[in-house]
């Protein structure tokens, strides 16, 4: 993850693609700028969630194993999905650098955090 990060701060660096930090207006204005571009690949995501969940519908309807339907749907919108959760892990990363946070380090943290919970949401078992 240290070299996930790493890369993602030279390349943001290289691009011009920084979270300006020269004015408390400039960085808040690209604070705002980065939350919506990810809110916008996070949405792009969901549009290809979309597509898979009506392909299976589609094929199960034209008499496809659902199984087999959406195992196809997830083949078709596999490459789609991967570009459009780099892009939303690229403004994540910005935001991890500008805050000066260690990704591997929060992310260890935070899980721990959830897997010692009192209140878990937990899945119905399955019979």
């Amino acid at each position: 993850m240290k070299e996930i990060q790493e890369f993602a701060k030279q390349f943001h660096k290289e691009m011009n693609w920084e979270i300006s930090n020269e004015s408390f207006e400039e960085a808040r204005a690209s604070l705002l700028n980065n939350y919506m571009l990810l809110t916008t690949e996070v949405a792009e995501v969901a549009e290809e969630l979309r597509k898979a969940f009506n392909m299976t519908r589609t094929l199960v309807h034209e008499g496809m194993e659902e199984g087999n339907a959406f195992e196809m749907s997830k083949d078709f919108v596999k490459e789609d999905i991967g570009k459009e959760l780099a892009d939303c892990l690229a403004y994540m990363l910005k935001l991890y650098n500008y805050f000066g946070l260690d990704l591997e380090e929060t992310f260890y943290s935070k899980m721990d955090e959830v897997k010692n919970r009192r209140n878990k949401d937990v899945a119905p078992v399955k019979k």
